[in-house]
C-alpha cells in the first residue's frame, strides 16, 4: 500500500518538478497491438524473443537485450537492429495507463528509457524539447540528439540553442522518432556509458535542470547491471534524504542493496495503485485482448 500522503507528495512533486518520474519496461505492461492485441514487448526478454522472430535466443544470449543485439548486429549489421526497432515501434499500439495519467499532469521533467514513442505523443501539440540518446557518432564527442518542438513540428538544435522552462523529455535509449536512434546492443551501451560518466551524454542545460531533484521509478526493475549503470548516472546530483523513490513489487537481496546504496526508498507496490487504477482494471483490458499481463523482467 502507497500511504496517501505520500502519494499526494509525489503527485506535488511531479506537478511542481521537483520529482522527476523515471520510467522503465513496466510501464508499457498493458500495451496492446491495435490490430492484432498482441502485447508490445518492453522487457528484455520480450524484446529478444520478438527480434528472433518469436522465438528464444540461446541461454547465453537471453541474458540481456544488448547482448542478443550485438549478436543481430555482428551477424546481420547494425541496419538490422535499427530495422527491428523501428518496425516495432512505428506500430498502431494502444495507451498504457501510466502514460495517460503523465499525460494529465504533463510533468516539466520526464526520463524514459523505454524505446517508444508514448512519452512524446503525450506532449503533442505542447511544445517541449526533447533529447534522444546516441552512440558511435563521428566528429562529435556529444552521445544525444537534441531537438525542440514549437508545438506542430520538430527541429534538431544545437546544445545552447535549447529553450529554458520547456517541458523536458529524456529518453536515454532512443526512439524512432523524429530521427531514428538508439542504445541498443552491447557495444551502444560501452560508448554510451563511457560518456555519461565524462559527462557527454547529458546536455549542459540538463545537469544544472537535474541539480537537487528527487526521481519516482516506475515500471523499473534493478537487476540489469546497464540499466543501473544508465540510471546511477543520469540522476547525478540528485536530493538527498532520499534521492527518490522506486514503486517495485517483491524486490531482491540485489535490488534492495543497489537502492539503499543510491539513498532511493522502496514503495512495495504497483504502479497501478499510485495512478488510481486497480489490478482488475488493468487485467480486465487485457482479457479483453485475449490475453495475459506480461510479466516483470529480472
Amino acid at each position: 500500500m502507497i500511504p496517501t500522503t505520500l502519494r499526494d507528495a509525489w503527485i506535488a512533486g511531479i506537478r511542481d518538478g521537483s520529482i522527476v518520474p523515471y520510467l522503465g519496461p513496466g510501464v508499457l505492461a498493458d500495451v496492446r497491438h491495435a490490430t492484432t492485441g498482441a502485447p508490445m514487448p518492453a522487457t528484455s526478454d520480450e524484446l529478444i524473443i520478438a527480434m528472433n522472430g518469436g522465438k528464444p535466443m540461446s541461454p547465453k544470449l537471453m541474458y540481456e537485450f544488448p547482448r542478443a543485439a550485438m549478436n543481430v548486429e555482428l551477424k546481420r549489421g547494425r541496419s538490422a537492429v535499427t530495422k527491428f526497432l523501428d518496425a516495432t515501434y512505428n506500430a498502431p499500439w494502444t495507451r498504457s495507463a501510466v502514460h495517460d495519467w503523465l499525460k494529465a499532469i504533463r510533468p516539466a521533467y520526464v526520463i524514459d528509457i523505454n524505446r517508444d514513442t508514448q512519452l512524446i505523443d503525450s506532449y503533442a501539440g505542447v511544445p517541449h524539447t526533447l533529447v534522444l540518446g546516441c552512440a558511435r557518432l563521428g566528429g562529435t564527442d556529444f552521445r544525444f540528439k537534441l531537438f525542440a518542438y514549437d508545438g506542430d513540428h520538430y527541429t534538431a538544435i544545437l546544445p545552447g540553442q535549447a529553450a529554458l522552462g520547456l517541458p523536458l523529455l529524456f529518453k536515454p535509449m532512443g526512439a524512432p522518432k523524429p530521427e531514428s536512434t538508439y542504445i541498443a546492443s552491447d557495444a551502444d551501451y560501452v560508448d554510451y556509458i563511457t560518456e555519461l560518466m565524462g559527462g557527454f551524454a547529458v546536455p549542459a542545460y540538463v545537469k544544472q535542470l537535474r541539480e537537487d531533484k528527487r526521481y519516482l521509478f516506475l515500471g523499473m526493475r534493478f537487476n540489469r547491471d546497464s540499466e543501473r549503470m544508465v540510471m546511477s548516472d543520469i540522476i547525478y546530483s540528485a536530493a538527498s534524504g532520499p534521492a527518490g523513490w522506486a514503486l517495485l513489487e517483491l524486490p531482491t537481496e540485489k535490488e534492495r542493496r543497489f537502492l539503499a546504496k543510491m539513498d532511493i526508498e522502496i514503495v512495495e507496490a504497483d504502479v497501478a495503485e499510485l495512478i488510481g487504477a486497480t489490478k482488475a482494471a488493468l487485467a480486465e483490458s487485457v482479457t479483453v485482448a485475449g490475453l495475459c499481463t506480461a510479466h516483470h523482467d529480472g
